[in-house]
Formats: structure tokens, sequence, C-alpha cells
């Protein structure tokens, strides 16, 4: 997917209402200069009129004094009244022929027009553009009146107005501009409060509610954020305490099962040890050649004694309620170091007090870590584990970090991954584990939100 620039909101409307400005802008200066060609049209058209009139009547004078001297054409009395600078008048004879001429000096223009203005105009309006009237004596044509504006003039003038009006442009579009800015920065004021409370939505803090709004739109988004932060509140506070009653079932089950392991398979075994020393005693009366079974039915017995100790210590660890978390977890660390004989080095590490700590949330810390170092020394390879549990003002913070190589094992086995994530939930806590690049290790962070009540109410609890 291509990553798109991302602008600002008012910034983007921002642009787009000075490009919609500039575009009427723009608009306005083209109807302006429009207006103005039609207008220079109508009145040199209008000067024409008059022109072939003036002549018409001066024909008609010559005629009826029977002048043998004529001065026909004559365009002096008519420029008197009606020359402008740039305007030109003309009479151009039955023949085609320019018999008179007169045209107005241009002045010299403010500012001259760019090039690429005046070839913009000319394309557009053909400035110059003559504006013809017969002139026309007892029914015969002697000829036409020529007006006719000079186009360099006619250009010069165009650009004048532009000018003006290009000015107003520079000067109110910044203006504008600024302005909508301002406006678009106030009303999208409370936009900022909608991503504060997103923010907080998506760092767990269903808590979070906007507001009232002034703006419609923005109150409906706040009826449907609030339905949606308590809904969630309350889907993910039963689906907690599902969690919750599930973890527990599935402890008092490792409890049964511990308990069951102990009184029956325990005693049989202890039972089968106490008839190979008994057998070994009587071989070594009767048969002496019997020693090395019932010495190998013991060590066997022995070795199924361990193997199911370590198995009763994983489903039903030491009573946290009795020892306490540090003590647990110290016992359960220095088990681990045993068992490794040096291959891995498991070193803990406690910040604040951990006395009154809920049962619920000791004994939840304890599986957590149970499984972590589970994970690191037999499926990551580990050398090192390094766990610190920290007390803060109203959370624990838990990290533990190794070197070994994380793979699909170490977060499938067991209770895996996502079974921790499943009691931190029920505690409504976090948890991230990220793996190092190129095998360099992971690190787990566990946060569990406590309150002073929690301790409290427990102690009043196990008073009672």
């Amino acid at each position: 997917m291509w990553n798109r620039p991302r602008f600002d909101l008012k910034v983007r409307l921002t642009l787009r209402v000075a490009a919609v400005s500039a575009a009427c802008f723009a608009a306005i200066s083209a109807y302006f200069l429009v207006t103005a060609d039609r207008a220079v049209h109508a009145r040199i058209d209008g000067i024409a009129a008059i022109v072939a009139k003036t002549l018409e009547l001066q024909q008609g004078k010559t005629q009826w004094v029977n002048s043998p001297r004529s001065d026909f054409p004559n365009l002096d009395p008519v420029s008197a009244f009606v020359m402008t600078p740039g305007l030109c008048l003309g009479f151009r004879g039955a023949n085609g022929e320019m018999l008179q001429r007169f045209c107005s000096g241009a002045p010299n223009p403010a500012s001259v027009p760019p090039q690429a203005f005046a070839a913009f105009y000319r394309g557009l309006f053909d400035p110059g553009r003559e504006a013809v009237r017969p002139v026309i004596a007892r029914g015969t044509k002697l000829g036409d009146a020529v007006v006719w504006f000079d186009p360099a003039v006619q250009t010069a003038e165009a650009w004048h107005e532009a000018g003006r009006l290009m000015t107003v442009l520079a000067i109110t579009l910044p203006l504008l501009c600024a302005l909508v800015y301002a406006a678009l920065a106030r009303a999208l004021r409370p936009t900022q409060v909608v991503r504060a409370g997103l923010e907080r939505i998506a760092a767990n803090d269903l808590t979070a509610r906007l507001p009232p709004f002034d703006l419609a739109e923005l109150s409906a988004i706040r009826d449907v954020f609030n339905h949606l932060a308590a809904s969630l509140d309350t889907a993910l506070s039963e689906r907690s305490e599902l969690t919750r009653r599930l973890i527990a079932l599935q402890d008092e089950e490792r409890r049964h099962l511990a308990r069951e392991l102990h009184d029956e398979f325990g005693q049989s075994l202890a039972a089968i040890r106490a008839l190979a020393a008994s057998a070994h005693q009587t071989a070594a009366q009767d048969c002496p050649a019997l020693l090395g079974e019932c010495d190998s039915i013991a060590r066997t017995a022995t070795g199924m004694m361990e193997t199911l100790r370590g198995a009763l210590f994983r489903l039903r660890p030491p009573d946290v309620d009795e020892l306490g978390l540090v003590a647990s977890l110290e016992g359960l660390v220095a088990g681990w170091n045993g068992r490794s004989h040096g291959q891995t080095r498991f070193d803990i590490r406690f910040e604040g007090t951990f006395e009154n700590l809920p049962a619920s949330i000791s004994a939840n810390l304890y599986r957590i870590v149970q499984e972590a170092l589970t994970n690191a020394a037999k499926h990551a390879g580990a050398t090192k584990v390094s766990l610190h549990l920290a007390m803060r003002a109203n959370e624990i913070a838990l990290a533990i970090d190794d070197d070994g190589r994380p793979n699909d094992a170490a977060v499938k086995s067991g209770m895996g991954l996502l079974g921790m994530r499943e009691r931190v939930a029920a505690m409504r806590g976090r948890l991230s584990f990220t793996a190092g690049p190129d095998g360099g290790g992971s690190a787990l962070r566990v946060v569990i939100p406590v309150s002073p009540a929690d301790g409290q109410l427990d102690a009043l609890e196990d008073a009672a």
C-alpha cells in the first residue's frame, strides 16, 4: 500500500478554501475583462455610428449648397468631441483605400503588461478590432466610417484593471486563509478531546468518556463513543470474571489431580519401595542372586517418586498464602537453579513490599512466573534469566528477561503465552512479549493495577 502524505485537516481545508477563492477571483477577473471588452466595442460602435452620421451630413450639406469646393470627408469636427487616448477614426473609400485617418496619442502606461498576459489577451479578445459603419448619401454608399482602439492601449488598460484585482487578491487571500484556519482550529478543537478519549481507550482505560459538544455531529460521535466504551467495559468485566472463574476451576482441578496422584500413585510407589526392601532382605538370606533385581526395583521406584514430586510441585505449588509471594518465588527460582545444574542461571530481585497483596493476585503472579521460567529454560535454551518484581504506587510491574532463542514451542507449550495473557486480563492488567532480533533473547513485561483498598480488604477477610 502506498504511503500517502498526511496533512492536517485544518491545512487541507484552508488550502481548498484558498483554491476555491482563487478560482472565484479568476472568474471575477475574467468577467471584468469580458465586460470591459464589450464596453469598449459598444463604445467604438457608437462612435462609428456618430462618425458615419456626421459624414453623411457633411455630404448632404455640400450637395445642398452646391459648393464646388468640398472638404469631405472632414473628421476634425467629430474628433474634438469623441477622441480619447488610443482612439483612431478613419474613412475608407468605396475602393477600400483609407482616405483620411486620425489617431490620438497613447499615454505612457504606468506598468507595461507582461508578454504572457498580452499574448493571452490578444488571443482571447482580439484588441484593435474595427467598428465599421457605412456612409450613404442619396442611396449611394460613399465608403465606411472606421473606428478602432490602439491594441497596445487596450491591452494596457486591461492589464491595469486585472492588476488591481490581483492586488486585491494578494491582500485578501492570505487574510482569508488566516481567518479560515483560525475558524477551523476553533471548530475542530473538540477533535483533540475525541483523540484523547480514543488514546485512553487504546491504553485500556475504559472509564474514558467524552464531554458534551455544541456541534450536532460531534454530539452524535460522543453518544456512540460513550456507549461503546460502556459496552466494552461491561464486556471486558464479564470476560475477566469468566476468565477468573475458569482459572480458579483449572487450579482446583490441578489441586484435585495432585491429591489423587499423591494419595494413590504416591502410596503405591511407597508400597513398591517397601516391598523391594523386604524382598532385598529375604534374597540376602535365601537367594543372593535376586539382590540385583531387588535393588533395580527400588531405584526405579525412587526415580518415579522424584518424578512424581516434580509433577506434584508443578500441579500444586507451595501455598502462597502461607509462605508469601516473595518466599514462594525465591523457592521457585532456587528450585530451578538446583535442577539446571548451572546450565541456566536464574536471578530474582524485588522492589517494594508484597505482604498485603490479595491471594488471587499472588497466586496468578506465581503461575505467570512459573510458566515464564519454564518457557525460558526448557524451550528457549536460555543461559541467563533475570526477574524483577516491583511494587509501585498503584500497580505491580513484573519484568522477565532472558538471552534464549524464543520459538513457537516456547509460546505454545503448557499454558503458554495465551494462558499468561488470560491471567493478566483477569486482573485487568497489561502484558507485552517482545523477542530480540536474530535470537537476541526475549522480554516479558506485565503490569497489574493494584489499589490500596485491595490489600486492606484482603486483610479484613483474613481476620474474619
